[in-house]
């Protein structure tokens, strides 16, 4: 029996590299973003490979979205055995100090980035402790370790969702169930331009840093919980996840 990945924020970037790379791994996929067109472009290129994918339009911050996507993802497979909490947005572009930020979007944002990994994990994980089994992999930010000038909002979301996944895995950590987070480095995505958008140096394509998500969704990672890894620092040599 296949497992099953669940990805928020499927549609473009890094999520659709994720869903494309599971796929060619041979899982099944629950995956949703706000996005209608690009998150079905998307969907017909996992079905290219005769994968059974569950996409759903859906806002991952938002209560009755959470709920309708994942009671739609429990329907079609029974099961979620890997969550990929991935949606998140920048804010305003360029981002401005936070001095003069401004306060609708610095809560649109932490909503988002913050409150949505939240309800999402909260409601997938009655059925991980069920089982006694489950992966949870955040996806965090350099800028949610160490303060940068200018990230505003959305560093500081992701320092909120880095102590989110500590503490779960701590609270979890009588269980089979583990809960990490991925760093992917600064890659070649609209975010990233929109975040630098004078940027002079090359970039990751993000397929080339998807290996890490495939490792921590393996049994091969069973024993690992409440750690944060480096994605574009990960050996390829720890990954047979076959």
């Amino acid at each position: 029996m296949s497992k099953v990945v669940m990805i928020t924020g499927a549609s473009k970037g890094l999520g659709k590299a994720l869903a494309l790379y599971f796929a060619k791994e041979g899982y099944d996929l629950a995956i949703c973003a706000r996005g209608e067109k690009q998150l079905f472009e998307v969907k017909k290129e996992v079905q290219k490979l005769g994968i059974n994918v569950l996409a759903v339009i859906a806002d991952a911050s938002i209560p009755k979205d959470v709920e309708r996507f994942i009671a739609l993802a429990e329907e079609r497979f029974s099961r979620i055995d890997v969550l990929i909490n991935n949606a998140s947005t920048l804010g305003p572009s360029p981002m401005p100090y936070l001095l003069d930020y401004p306060e609708k979007d610095f809560s649109e944002v932490i909503r988002i980035n913050s409150i949505g990994p939240f309800l999402v994990t909260r409601r997938v994980l009655p059925g991980m402790i069920l089982r006694n089994k489950g992966s949870v992999i955040n996806v965090t930010s350099e800028a949610g370790n160490t303060g940068f000038a200018g990230w505003g909002a959305y560093g500081i979301s992701k320092f909120a969702l880095e102590g989110l996944t500590e503490t779960w895995a701590d609270e979890l950590s009588e269980t089979a169930i583990r809960v990490n987070m991925v760093d992917p480095g600064e890659m070649d995505t609209e975010m990233h331009a929109l975040a630098v958008p004078d940027c002079d140096y090359d970039l990751a394509d993000p397929n080339d840093i998807v290996h890490v998500f495939g490792y921590l969704a393996s049994d091969q990672s069973s024993h690992i919980t409440g750690k944060r890894f480096t994605a574009q620092d990960f050996s390829l040599k720890e990954c047979d996840t076959k």
